[in-house]
């Protein structure tokens, strides 16, 4: 098995010394949607080896030839790539152009770690290996999420992060872009969502029962030109950008800019700031028409920036508190037939999904969501453990697996005192490299609902891209091969192999500047001595009930 992450469903090696790719290499691109990657193998190798890599034709010897290929598409999908590497140059078929991209990604990871830098380094020679590989994705949804709203990322941070997607094979960005401690999107029609909702005067330094506070303003939001580059960005690199813009609870930031959202007659809103501090908000939002009719302007903001057929609204960790205490909850709740206002979570829910339906667009939540009736085509984020995802499967509900004992990379990596911020569990790299997706008891038909998974990163104690990175990597890549390469049997993973993989990956991180985990432990400037976390290791993840936890479970709410 070649050195590349993820592994390839198949691939061998075959007679010769492979292919060296030099001055004289050209670059041929034959029929529709080839011409994608052929840009990005253009500029990318071009930048890392200083060769031109010139257009030539398609028969032309010494050369790397891109083609999409209907074959291929019958045999291994949009996705799915053949890539045969001899003496004569190297041959690369796509069954879309999705799958010559991705195949793109192995080319340039066979060609060693420096072929990941920016620049070339003197002395290098660029050999392939003589290799055979036919390669196509487990699942279709291979995702990271990126929470924007606690810990701000300016537009090139995300920029970046998608080209650590791509290089990944990961096809889905699920940008967390609102909560109680900032919101990150303009939205024209209300500017005092950025102008007052998008910054706070303090951060909580460390979990929330640290003493310790940044006492410096904290804030920023994309305008929509950044939105607009940013979905292009990705679409270039076959990444669909998931918005989320988190409801009825979440919403202390957008409370605090437009104090007639919240609860008026049980709370003063009034001179509500922006949460500086962690843990789930009490200030959600009052279940009336106007605020339906102002988050559906904000909805056709984003609609019209993010054509992803996934529209995130959350619904989650939604405190009832504040309905109670209001009347015009407790009415809003009997005019609907509710049995209390608790319901009012799931009838936000049921109205925007309706809403998103009307438009073509799918509802996406939480596993919350499934507390009460879900629309047609609603995506279900099962984090609470495997249970919300096999309870929505089984009721005909799209999946998408996340749950937190497995794939929440804020959790801590080691159980040593040396990990910075320790929140979670404990989850190693092998134990993301151990997460089964797929929950078990799920007949074949129940099963093909998981539409994949995706790892979640909360940025509650990451304040920088520095301690992104730390915490994303390298378990991205387990991750990414999970989603990615079959299982070699039902259950099994080589681990060891793996292991031996990640000695060349580490390399590829290295040259991409990615401040990732060292195997022995967080180097001197990566850890955060004095600064609290929640130091407890719970129990092993197959140890987790089958059922969702209750509400609010979160390790570091």
């Amino acid at each position: 098995m070649p050195d590349v992450i993820p592994a390839p469903a198949r691939a061998e090696q075959v007679p010769g010394e492979g292919f060296v790719l030099g001055p004289d290499t050209g670059l041929a691109a034959a029929g529709e949607g080839a011409h994608g990657t052929e840009r990005w193998l253009r500029a990318t190798l071009g930048a890392a080896t200083g060769h031109a890599l010139a257009p030539c034709d398609g028969t032309a010897r010494n050369a790397v030839r891109l083609a999409v290929d209907p074959r291929v598409t019958g045999e291994l999908g949009a996705e799915g790539y053949r890539l045969d590497i001899t003496p004569t140059g190297a041959d690369l078929r796509g069954g879309g152009p999705a799958g010559l991209f991705w195949g793109a990604q192995t080319l340039r990871q066979l060609l060693g770690p420096d072929a990941f830098r920016r620049a070339p380094l003197p002395g290098r020679t660029w050999r392939l290996p003589a290799v055979r590989i036919a390669d196509a994705p487990r699942f279709g949804w291979r995702g990271l999420l990126l929470d924007v709203a606690r810990h701000f990322m300016p537009k090139e941070g995300v920029l970046r992060y998608l080209d650590l997607l791509a290089a990944h094979k990961l096809n889905v960005l699920h940008l967390h872009l609102t909560d109680d401690q900032g919101w990150r999107i303009e939205i024209g029609r209300y500017p005092g969502l950025t102008e007052r909702g998008s910054w706070r005067a303090r951060t909580k330094f460390g979990h929330r029962s640290s003493p310790l506070w940044d006492a410096k303003p904290h804030g920023g939001h994309y305008t929509q030109d950044d939105i607009r580059e940013i979905v292009s960005y990705a679409a270039e690199r076959h990444i669909t950008v998931v918005p989320e813009i988190d409801l009825p609870g979440h919403s202390q930031a957008a409370i605090a800019a437009y104090p007639e959202l919240g609860n008026t007659d049980a709370v003063d809103t009034s001179g509500l700031a922006v949460r500086d501090d962690w843990g789930i908000s009490p200030y959600v939002l009052a279940p009336t028409e106007a605020v339906l009719r102002f988050y559906e302007g904000v909805l056709e903001e984003v609609l019209a920036l993010f054509p992803s057929p996934v529209v995130h609204l959350g619904g989650d960790e939604c405190p009832p508190d504040q309905w109670r205490a209001s009347a015009t909850a407790r009415a809003r709740a009997a005019e609907l037939g509710l049995a209390d206002v608790d319901g009012l979570r799931s009838w936000f829910a049921g109205h925007f999904g309706a809403w998103l339906a009307a438009r073509g667009r799918r509802l996406g939540g939480w596993d919350e969501i499934l507390d009460g009736p879900l629309p047609p085509g609603a995506v279900v984020s099962s984090w609470r453990g495997h249970g919300g995802g096999r309870a929505a499967a089984r009721a005909g509900h799209d999946v998408v697996m996340c749950p937190e004992q497995h794939v929440y990379l804020d959790h801590r990596q080691a159980p040593g005192p040396d990990e910075p911020v320790p929140i979670g569990y404990v989850r190693t790299l092998e134990d993301v490299y151990r997460f089964e997706p797929v929950p078990d008891g799920l007949s074949a038909g129940e099963a093909r609902h998981v539409l994949g998974a995706q790892a979640n990163m909360w940025t509650e104690v990451t304040e920088d891209a520095g301690r992104v990175d730390y915490q994303v990597f390298p378990r991205l890549a387990a991750f990414a091969e999970v989603v990615w390469s079959p299982l070699p049997a039902p259950g099994e993973r080589d681990v060891a192999d793996f292991g031996r993989r990640m000695d060349s990956h580490r390399l590829r991180l290295d040259a991409l500047g990615v401040a990732h985990r060292p195997p022995g432990g967080p180097r001197p400037w990566q850890r955060r001595p004095g600064v609290p976390g929640r130091p407890f290791a719970g129990p092993p993840a197959e140890a987790w009930p089958p059922a969702p936890a209750p509400s609010g479970a979160h390790p570091d709410a």
